[in-house]
């Protein structure tokens, strides 16, 4: 959690965004510091309560207004990259109007916010020194290019920094009540995402008690499976099936596309896209939350995960790779969602694609993938 979510390790494989995501990282974490200074004033009526810490206190303003100029920056240049430069990653046919916008309101929002509050300093400051005070209480090094663009005049000053005042305040509220609906809200899962993110080798699945008992069982005829009164489900076919941590993924994941960019199936115009599928799921738990909401419980709606958000051709298209794992900066796993509905396809419903039948007879009757006698399986060493 402290390499990947904290240490952003895995963001640098695209140093551009690395770098301005970094910006943005830093100074929304940091400059929220200030909000603490800013909430006590109002509340207890003072004029910056921390200044009490001198310079080290100055160090801090203007540190947090440089970190405002790059969240800035960093801001503006994403809107670029999404608007005008039309990174490819940033579009596909899950990429509707809503996460478009969503994505935009974002990084507009992070803008304001950090306008608002170099404002605020700016007027805060000439305020000072036009009531002729002595020392300036923090120091400002890019709010003080701003002055030219205020009243001389002390009362609108006034006017004007407690209006910033109370649009950062209520920016910064309003964001925070905003966050649940969002993509954004991977600020706050990234890290417990991380934290519980699987450490075993890539490619390694896990078995099914379910099937390691029956194979048990078919070993050795004194064997008895342990009774069970919960019905056996193999595999997912809804997000009921799937596991905390496979839910956890889906509202962490920020649809970045990173994983779809670099998925192979994707690259050679499959119809799979790993982003897809986790907002797929995440789309999935929102219309069942929703139901839980209205009517107390979960009633059957006819729909399910498989077939109704991600169709057969997705889950099959993909070769299990786990590019697009390795390629999220905050270890989400789609390949586990694909490998859980996989499951239910063939061991709940008996339907693959004609290929993965074959193998399956070929393994049954041959002892392996390919379809010729066992007693001809080492012939190939005769020809080395």
């Amino acid at each position: 959690m402290l390499k990947v979510a904290f240490g952003q390790s895995k963001m640098t494989k695209r140093p551009t965004a690395f770098v301005l995501h970094l910006f943005v990282y830093l100074g929304f974490v940091i400059i929220n510091i200030e909000m603490l200074e800013i909430v006590l004033d109002g509340l207890m009526g003072t004029h910056r309560l921390f200044s009490g810490l001198g310079l080290l206190y100055n160090f801090l303003i203007a540190s947090f207004e440089w970190l405002a100029l790059g969240v800035l920056l960093g801001c503006v240049i994403f809107l670029m990259r999404r608007n005008l430069i039309h990174v490819k990653r940033f579009f596909g046919t899950e990429m509707t109007s809503w996460p478009k916008t969503d994505a935009n309101l974002i990084l507009l929002a992070e803008i304001a916010l950090m306008t608002a509050f170099l404002f605020m300093n700016a007027a805060d400051y000439k305020t000072q020194i036009l009531q002729q005070q002595n020392t300036v209480v923090g120091s400002f090094p890019l709010s003080a290019w701003l002055t030219g663009l205020l009243p001389e005049n002390i009362a609108s000053l006034h006017f004007i920094e407690r209006g910033w005042w109370w649009f950062h305040i209520i920016g910064v509220l309003a964001f925070l009540n905003y966050l649940p609906y969002s993509k954004h809200l991977h600020i706050i899962l990234a890290f417990p995402n991380t934290y519980f993110s699987n450490l075993n080798s890539k490619g390694k699945f896990t078995n099914m008690e379910t099937v390691t008992q029956e194979v048990k069982a078919m070993l050795d005829p004194t064997y008895t499976p342990p009774v069970s009164d919960e019905p056996i489900r193999f595999g997912a076919k809804d997000v009921r099936d799937l596991k905390w941590k496979n839910l956890l993924d889906a509202y962490t994941c920020t649809e970045c596309g990173r994983c779809t960019a670099v998925c192979p199936a994707n690259l050679t115009g499959k119809l799979l896209s790993p982003r897809k599928i986790m907002m797929d799921t995440r789309d999935r738990i929102v219309e069942i939350g929703q139901q839980i909401d209205q009517e107390g419980t979960y009633k059957e709606d006819g729909k399910s995960l498989l077939d109704n958000y991600i169709t057969r051709e997705e889950i099959w298209a993909c070769t299990t790779c786990n590019a697009c794992t390795e390629a999220c900066p905050v270890n989400i796993d789609p390949l586990e969602i694909i490998v859980e509905l996989r499951r239910y396809a063939v061991m709940e419903e008996s339907q693959a694609p004609t290929s993965i039948n074959s193998m399956f007879g070929n393994v049954e009757n041959n002892g392996a993938p390919w379809k010729y006698a066992q007693a001809d399986r080492a012939n190939w060493r005769e020809h080395y």
